[in-house]
């Protein structure tokens, strides 16, 4: 699918040990984006941040934090997105998520071959 133009970005803030089923939460929200078909989700590991708790998580050595913020953000047409968020309130029981416009520029490679390697 080519996705240029109008669409929304979902960025879901959780812990780095958030966990759903045993498994982390933010891999947990990828594979459910994969599966739902989205245009894709990439995960973002915070070096520092604070949330609801107000308590700083840091990645700084000498007060190593194992539990540091992390970002997942899906991008994808409004549609599709707003289809996806009832999976994102099953999931995310702390944490916060945010859905914004944003306009895709997609680029590919000279040739018009997508994700060809050189």
């Amino acid at each position: 699918m080519r996705l240029t133009g109008s669409a929304l970005r979902v960025t879901v803030l959780v812990g780095e040990n958030d966990t759903w089923h045993h498994r982390p939460l933010y891999s947990e929200i990828v594979h459910r984006a994969h599966r739902a078909g989205l245009a894709g989700a990439s995960v973002f590991r915070g070096i520092e941040g604070f949330g609801a708790s107000s308590v700083i998580h840091t990645s700084r050595l000498l007060s190593l934090s194992e539990d540091l913020p992390v970002a997942v953000v899906i991008v994808d047409t409004e549609d599709r997105v707003r289809d996806f968020l009832p999976q994102l309130d099953e999931v995310v029981t702390e944490g916060l998520v945010v859905v914004d416009d944003c306009e895709v520029i997609r680029y590919t490679g000279r040739d018009g071959e997508e994700g060809k390697k050189r």
